[in-house]
Parts: structure tokens; sequence; C-alpha cells
């Protein structure tokens, strides 16, 4: 068995009756499930959010918002905090925090899980569009209609902000901020949504295309279904990597496994 690192990079030595402390990074609903679940064993949990959604829902356990100040930061954090391992439950598309905590646990000596949900996949009838980038999908998306309706978050907008000759309905948590669309109605609002009500959306909106990240999960699919039925083509941004050499999960229950086998 290889002995444990040496010398100032080293993961401090744990006293006698150490409360194991698991910190999970995010704010998305898997986040919070393998909150409550390790909360629920006793274990301390840390839950730190990114602070961008002005109401976030917090889960059990400690609660931290902001961010760390990039890798080294994270390190510190790590060390001075007595982490014993990290779960990295950030929204799929969060590259930045993702290579952030990467760096971070292969610095800190902490073992590292990434917790994503299976991304979608198209079924008979529909008419998907992938794409590489949100600056794509802005192409994609012109060239398939006039009416666009727009679900990749506010953060994005700027890639579609000279698109000068569509009209687009954006759907958000918070109201949007920086460049957007100059043709825009915003609509403020938070899954779970239902498939009625997506269907009504794009009826009464006349929406010609949709636009989405692949995010995965159920709580914001059934546009996709909608979507299907009224014969609205779909751009779907793919989503980036899980960092190289990085373990993954698809369920909170297998993280929450995984953080009690340490």
């Amino acid at each position: 068995m290889p002995l444990p690192p040496t010398g100032p990079h080293a993961r401090p030595a744990r006293r006698p009756g150490h409360t194991a402390h698991v910190l999970v990074l995010g704010g998305t609903t898997e986040g919070r499930r393998v909150a409550e679940l390790l909360h629920a064993d006793g274990v301390r949990v840390t839950s730190s959010l990114a602070g961008r959604v002005a109401a976030p829902r917090t889960p059990p356990g400690e609660v931290r918002i902001g961010g760390f100040g990039g890798p080294a930061g994270l390190t510190r954090w790590l060390r001075a905090h007595a982490v014993d391992a990290v779960i990295d439950a950030t929204h799929p598309f969060a590259r930045a925090i993702s290579f952030h905590a990467a760096v971070a646990a292969a610095d800190a000596h902490v073992p590292l899980l990434a917790l994503r949900r299976p991304g979608w996949a198209p079924v008979a009838g529909d008419d998907w569009h992938p794409v590489g980038s949100l600056d794509e999908a802005a192409g994609t998306a012109r060239a398939l209609g006039e009416r666009v309706f727009l679900t990749t978050g506010r953060m994005g907008l700027a890639a579609f902000a000279d698109v000068t000759d569509a009209w687009f309905l954006v759907r958000s948590v918070d109201p949007p901020e920086g460049p957007c669309p100059p043709r825009l109605e915003v609509l403020l609002d938070r899954g779970p949504f239902t498939l009625d009500g997506e269907r009504e959306l794009l009826r009464r909106h006349r929406i010609e295309v949709l636009v989405t990240k692949d995010s995965g999960g159920a709580a914001t699919a059934p546009k996709l279904t909608a979507a299907r039925e009224a014969g609205v083509p779909v751009v779907v941004v793919r989503r980036p990597p899980v960092p190289e050499g990085v373990l993954a999960a698809a369920t909170p229950e297998e993280a929450a496994a995984w953080a009690r086998s340490l």
C-alpha cells in the first residue's frame, strides 16, 4: 500500500473521532439531494453555491455562497476546513468550477467525484440540431425560424445579442444582465415544468425554434416533448466532458455511496 503524501501539500492528519467532512459543489437538484443523504447519515456537509441565483434553494448542513478564488483558493479552503472528499454536483455546463475542482482536489490530495445527471437523447419524431457552443446555436437557430424560445439561462445571452432579425422568448430564474437580443421577452420562472404548460407556452408565443443546453434531468425535459409534438426543431448545445481522470456518478445515491465508502 502506498504511503500517504507528506510535506506542505499533504492532507492534515485526522484526529481520533474526526467527523467526515464532504464539500458538495453545486446548487443543482442533485447537489441538494446528495447533501440530504449525507446529512441524514451524520456526515458533516458543506454545500457551496455560486451565488448566481438571488434566492437559491438551500440544502441541509452548512452552506457557503460565492467563489473560492480559482484552484489555489479552493485548495486552501479544502486544507483549512479539513475536507475529506469533494462531490462536484455543479451544473453540467459549469466548466470552470469543474476544472478548478479537479486541480484543487489533486493538489490537496482529496478524493473527487463528479455527479452528472444523464444527458438527454433524441427519440423518434425529434428534430434535433446538435451544436458545440452558444455562438453556433445562435446561427443555427436563426436559420431555422424567427420566433425562438431560448432556455439556455441568462448568463449566455450575449451570444444572441447580434441577432436582430429574430424574436426571443427567454426563460430564466432571475432577470438577465449584460448584452441581450434587441427583440426580447423575458419569462421569469423556475422548474419543474409540466408538459401541458410547455405545450401552451409554445402555442401562445408561436414558437418556431427551441434552443436548449443538454442539461439532462426531468425538471425541464417536458419542453422537448412539447417541441416534438408541435414539430418545432430543437437546437441542442452539447455538454462539456467531465475533466480527465475524474470519477463520475449518475445519481445522488451513487455519489452518497461513494462518499460513505471512503
